[in-house]
Order: structure tokens, then C-alpha cells, then sequence
């Protein structure tokens, strides 16, 4: 297959030096080869269909669920494992964090795995005897026909904002590849579409006319919406109006996104035919998301939250949701991941200096790029703003945990659950939760002493 550096027809002579027994390939055959070659249009394509039929379409023995969007992809996944489980059924789940399942349990390289990697991953499910699967669909998944051959049984819209336009070049093309998940990638269209009515995708999404739509989102008119509902450092309560009746919901998750995920959750859970009590009881089982919204604590008196917010629209509302719960100041440490879209840049900083007190600019994964470099351009949209620079993540840490008084919150935006930091062509250790964990011990140790 060609890649973004490279082409896979350079290796050839390995290939067929390692026991290759034919060649797919866009390429025309090359007469000295004594083989099998078959010329297809789009080996990506052609790969899905491939593993597809060699694993015998186990998705089409599953009830499949898809959730595509720029953010709470991961945590709609979870909340919907939970309702499964309460309800008595087992189900492997797929996404940023981890591929879970029967006979497999590891940390997600990226997303959504390549299309052989999922219809294995599938086939095991399956021939295990679970019958659920729920994962995340993401724009480059769908655009590399990685999920191509999927049979989904449920698709979710969660939201769309500023992201990956590296990949994509504007949000319209960023759309368009999100929208093809609704529109049948398997020449089947998902039998149910769970769709966020707030976002301004909605109607696009909606004209599409599946045989079902549930709609979920805060405006009254959505078939699944909170009426009341309250945050707290403990979690949050609210009331659903659903197509179940009215349904009490506590969960630990916090914040204004969840409620929306919540909502999302449900939407499934009604597709799936789950009764109420199972969606209520999957709901508050659930008590944390790794690195979404997910608290720190080694006896402080500050609040210390790590999350996985890389998006401007995702650090608004993960700001916006600690403001709303703390009685003193909001302190921020993030940055941008090199190699990625330059134009988000910028309009971070900004959300950072506008939605915070006080903000700590740092690296993020810099990859090829110069550290610095990528902090000048967040710099551009932080002018007259109180913020500081420091480079090193550690270290920036440990100037917002020093920053901190009694009843303010440190966010540290950014990366999460992901346990490593790259720079350059290598990635070593780093764990925000660790280093924050580590760093508050040394605090409160040297003010004891």
C-alpha cells in the first residue's frame, strides 16, 4: 500500500523474499514476477474487503455500535459498556485508550485499528459467544477504509469542531468523512442513527433518513434531554426525559460534555432494546473515565483534573466545567502535539487565556517539531493575556501545582490517559496523572517539613 512517506511497492523483493505467494497492488504487474498479481483501484479498499472475507464478516453476528465525532467518543463507548454489562451482556470495546475483548486487553496504538486487526479482533469476539461490540470511528479510520466491510447496527453523531484539518485541509472535508459512517460504508446503512440535535451537523446528518433516528441534546425538542440537573465534586445528578419515561441518573462523571454523552448513551441503550433500570444502574456503575475529566488527589486542598482536551472547543468546555464547580481560581497547564493542525494553535491559546485565571504553556507531544516553535504560534493568540512558558511538562506542572491555593483547580489539558510523551522519533515515559501524583506528594511533603 502507498503511505504518507513511503510506498509498500518498494518492498516487493522482501515481500516475495519472505513467502509471499501474490501481489494486490494499484500498480501495474511487473512481467519478471512469476506470481499471482491482481492490479485492483484502492488497495486500502481492497485490504478491507479482504480481511473481511477472510474472517467470514463476523460484524454481521454482532450488534455493532459506531461513535464517531471530534470529542466524547471515548467516554459515549464506556458509558454504553457499563449499560451492557448491568444489563447481562458482555461487550468488547474499541477506541483511544484500549481494545478490550474476549481473549484481548491492551493499549489502542491509535483510534480504530486496521482493517485486518478488526475483523480479527471481531472474529474472536464472535467465536467467543459475546454478541456486543461497541467502538470508536474516527475520521481517518473512515477515510482509509480501515471500518469498510463493518456491519454497524447503531452509529452515533457526538459533535464536530476544529481538528485534524492536517489531514483533511478544511472542517467540510473533516465533516464529509464523519458523515460517511451514517451513509452505509458496508453498501448497508446502520439500522439506527443516535444523533446530537444541538450540533449545527445535525440537519445534514438528519436528511440522511435512515430507518430510525434518535435524537439527544439539551433543547427540549430532543427525544432524550436533562430537565434538571446539577454538578458537584462528586459527580452529577440529573433528570432525563427518554423514550424509557423519566429516568433519575447519578453518575461520578462530571461536567456539562457528559451530560451530552449521557444522553448519547441512552440513545443506544434504546436502540439496544435495555431496560431502564439496566441504563440507570450502567450509568452510576461507571466511575471514571482514564484522563477524561479525572481527578488527582494526594490530600491537597486544590483540586488537580487531567484530561485529554487537544481541541479548542474540547479545552472551553473542560475549563468551563471546572469553573463551574470551583469557588477559586481556575489554573491551566497545555500545549499542541506537533505534526498536527498548526491553525488550532492559536485559537488554544486564546480559549486558554480566556477561559482561565492563569495558564501554563508547555509541550505537548512535539514529535518532529521544535518544542518552542509550536509554543510561539499558542503564544499568538495569548497577547495581554497572564500566562507563563515552560517547555519542559514536568516542570510546568509543577509551576501550576505551585501556583495553587485552597479552592482553586489545576487542569492539565492535553494528553490524558496516554502514559508517554514523544519527541523527536522516540517516546518515554509520561503519565500526567503519575507526574502530577508525584509532584503533589513533593509539595505536600516540603510544607509539612
Amino acid at each position: 500500500m502507498r503511505g504518507t512517506r513511503t510506498d509498500g511497492n518498494r518492498f516487493l523483493p522482501q515481500a516475495i523474499a519472505n513467502g509471499a505467494a501474490g501481489i494486490v497492488s494499484c500498480a501495474p504487474p511487473l512481467e519478471s514476477l512469476a506470481m499471482p498479481w491482481i492490479q485492483v483501484d484502492d488497495e486500502r479498499a481492497a485490504l478491507a474487503i479482504l480481511a473481511a472475507n477472510f474472517y467470514q464478516h463476523p460484524t454481521e453476528e454482532l450488534h455493532l455500535v459506531g461513535v464517531t465525532g471530534t470529542n466524547g467518543k471515548t467516554t459515549t463507548t464506556y458509558l454504553v459498556e457499563s449499560i451492557l454489562q448491568e444489563a447481562g451482556h458482555t461487550a468488547a470495546v474499541l477506541g483511544t485508550i484500549e481494545y478490550r475483548g474476549p481473549g484481548f486487553d491492551y493499549a489502542a496504538e491509535r483510534t480504530t485499528p486496521e482493517a485486518p486487526d478488526l475483523e480479527r479482533l471481531f472474529r474472536q469476539v464472535v467465536d467467543a459467544g459475546w454478541r456486543y461490540a461497541v467502538m470508536e470511528v474516527s475520521s481517518h479510520a473512515i477515510e482509509m477504509k480501515r471500518v469498510m466491510g463493518l456491519q454497524f447496527e447503531i452509529a452515533v453523531f457526538t459533535n464536530l469542531s476544529r481538528d485534524h484539518l492536517d489531514f483533511h485541509g478544511d472542517m467540510e472535508s473533516y465533516f464529509e468523512a464523519k458523515k460517511k459512517l451514517f451513509t452505509g460504508l458496508t453498501g448497508v446503512k446502520p439500522k439506527l442513527m443516535v444523533l446530537n440535535m444541538d450540533d449545527p451537523r445535525y440537519e445534514s446528518l438528519r436528511a440522511i433518513d435512515p430507518p430510525r433516528v434518535i435524537t439527544y441534546g439539551m433543547q427540549p425538542a430532543a427525544e432524550i434531554c436533562p430537565s434538571h440537573y446539577h454538578f458537584g465534586w462528586d459527580g452529577t445528578d440529573a433528570t432525563y426525559k427518554t423514550p424509557l419515561g423519566e429516568l433519575e441518573v447519578h453518575t461520578s462523571l462530571m461536567g456539562k460534555p457528559n451530560l451530552y454523552n449521557i444522553g448519547a448513551s441512552i440513545g443506544v441503550a434504546v436502540g439496544l432494546d435495555i431496560p431502564s433500570g439496566a441504563v440507570q444502574s450502567g450509568l452510576q456503575r461507571l466511575r471514571n473515565v482514564p484522563g477524561r475529566f479525572e481527578l488527582v488527589s494526594a490530600g491537597q486542598l486544590f483540586r488537580v483534573i487531567v484530561d485529554y482536551a487537544h481541541t479548542d472547543d474540547a479545552l472551553e468546555k473542560v475549563l468551563r466545567s471546572a469553573r463551574e464547580i470551583t469557588s477559586g481560581k481556575v489554573i491551566v497547564v497545555f500545549g499542541c502535539g506537533g505534526e498536527r493542525d498548526r491553525t488550532k494553535r492559536p485559537v488554544m491559546g486564546e480559549v486558554a487565556t480566556r477561559e482561565s485565571d492563569y495558564a501554563v504553556v508547555t509541550s505537548d507531544n512535539p514529535r518532529g517539531e521544535d518544542a518552542m516553535e509550536i509554543i510561539r504560534e499558542i503564544e499568538g493568540g495569548m497577547k495581554g493575556a497572564r500566562y507563563r512558558v515552560v517547555a519542559d511538562r514536568r516542570e510546568a506542572i509543577r509551576t501550576a501545582l505551585g501556583e495553587a491555593q485552597k479552592g482553586d483547580t489545576v487542569v492539565i489539558a492535553g494528553k490524558g490517559h496516554e502514559t508517554y510523551q514523544t519527541i523527536g522519533d522516540r517516546s518515554y515515559a509520561f503519565d500526567d496523572r503519575v507526574v502530577a501524583r508525584e509532584l503533589l506528594d513533593e509539595l505536600i511533603s516540603g510544607r509539612h517539613q
